[in-house]
């Protein structure tokens, strides 16, 4: 049974939240902050309800947030649910700001305290398993490179890698912009025999055409005006070593016959050059463009094409890659949030909610963008929509208190919101789902039918 810790001065409260809420939870009850933070350090409840009128300061509202910060110290990922009088609209706020997970108005609603407890406990249990997720992936991480992911698909392109890693033949990664080409193609190199020899990228689609054809073969001496001495170019450089040829389908078509010779023959002149040179490097290639749309309209060669694509890895966009997109917001906000010494403890509810549902037209790196400057502008402990540069017209979720609802509401929200977690969790999988909720599966099907949640 989860413990739940009650801080409140007034014995008839205590009383009363001790007898309702004994079946669900092992209540704990304090009468003051000294006795609070004595009974959090000893049982580290996960959900606590916190009184701000403690003594010595019943009037006033120092020792309650005393006692706020110092739960917070010990654990950052506790729930604190201020409980006020309806005069104390500010404080709560501001204990909000500080950092508590929500705050809820006196007279007391048992059974509608319930709804906000029991929904605290939820969002730490989500909390608590990206924690795990993410400390699961922190080898795979160092492993690929940088790459973080546990969807399916990315399981089928972390098991490519490991089996083309250690031969030498081409590989082709191909994906929207922002997916994560380049990390690819450095595990691949990282896990290769070639691992202690040079990675030489290039980006064919960022340098000039007049430029692209010396900075990938070199030049010889009085190539061309400026050409006052001999220079290698990436290909030369990526010797014994792998080069890792950026957005390739823009290459132009003079440059696409020079690369297939290399591909072939293993040899390359460079511009002024006849000497024939021969370079040993394996071929990683990239892009997001249709390059079966290319091919047919006459942009890329079909025969250069099937030498660089012996093995193709498909990279998917972000938005297809279900529960890893809360996985990489958390590793982004821990990573920004010990770099930039801010502290961010998550995401509010509304935040997750515009991060599961937003199309990410970006793929990763604009995740990575948006949760960087949220964590820089934010004001308060949990990022908001607007921190992450949403439209502020969409409002967060607002406190339970903020606005009443009906029990019959606010056990549907609950229902809805953990049916969809869950099924988020599984990939979508009925039987795993059903038996996380504890529910059969026609049961299952009935409240997705009866929420409007697609299987």
């Amino acid at each position: 049974m989860e413990k739940l810790l009650v801080i409140e001065d007034n014995e008839d409260i205590r009383k009363q939240l001790k007898w309702g809420l004994a079946r669900e939870y092992e209540v704990l009850p304090a009468q003051d902050g000294t006795e609070g933070i004595s009974l959090f350090r000893k049982h580290r409840p996960r959900v606590v309800t916190l009184d701000l009128g403690l003594p010595p300061d019943e009037e006033g509202t120092d020792e309650g947030f005393r006692c706020l910060e110092e739960i917070l110290r010990t654990d950052p990922a506790a729930k604190v649910i201020v409980v006020t009088g309806n005069d104390e609209r500010e404080s709560a706020l501001r204990a909000v700001r500080t950092g508590a997970y929500d705050f809820y108005r006196k007279p007391i609603d048992i059974i509608e305290l319930k709804v906000v407890i029991g929904r605290a406990f939820h969002i730490r249990a989500i909390e608590d398993e990206n924690r795990r997720l993410q400390a699961a992936v922190e080898e795979k991480t160092t492993q690929f490179g940088g790459i973080v992911g546990q969807c399916p698909r990315m399981e089928q392109v972390f098991a490519t890698i490991r089996k083309v890693a250690t031969s030498d033949v081409p590989v082709f990664v191909t994906g929207d912009s922002g997916t994560g080409k380049e990390l690819v193609a450095r595990a691949i190199h990282a896990q290769s025999l070639r691992k202690g020899q040079p990675f030489i990228p290039i980006n064919c689609g960022a340098i000039p055409e007049n430029l692209l054809e010396s900075e990938l073969f070199g030049y010889e001496k009085g190539a061309f005006t400026g050409a006052h001495t001999r220079v290698q170019g990436k290909v030369e450089y990526a010797h014994t070593g792998t080069l890792f040829l950026d957005e390739i389908g823009e290459l132009p078509a003079n440059l696409q016959v020079k690369l297939l010779r290399f591909l072939q023959e293993k040899v390359i002149q460079r511009v002024g050059g006849r000497e024939d040179i021969t370079v040993d490097a394996r071929v990683v290639s990239a892009t997001n463009v249709e390059i079966e749309k290319a091919i047919r309209e006459g942009r890329f060669r079909e025969d250069l094409y099937y030498r660089i694509a012996v093995i193709t890895i498909p990279l998917p966009p972000l938005r297809e890659r279900g529960s890893d997109i809360m996985l990489l917001a958390n590793l982004f906000l821990r990573r920004f949030g010990e770099g930039l010494n801010r502290k961010v403890k998550g995401f509010s509810p509304a935040a997750i909610d515009r991060i599961r549902t937003y199309e990410w037209p970006g793929n990763v790196r604009e995740l990575e963008n948006r949760v960087q400057r949220a964590v820089i502008m934010a004001d308060a402990a949990f990022l908001e929509p607007a921190d992450l540069g949403f439209d502020e017209s969409v409002s967060p979720v607002v406190p339970a208190t903020e606005k009443r609802m009906t029990l019959k509401e606010a056990r549907d929200r609950v229902e809805r919101d953990l049916i969809a977690q869950v099924l988020q969790e599984q990939e979508g999988n009925i039987v795993k789902a059903s038996d996380a909720l504890g529910v059969s599966r026609p049961t299952l099907y009935d409240l997705m039918k009866k929420h409007g949640i697609g299987g």
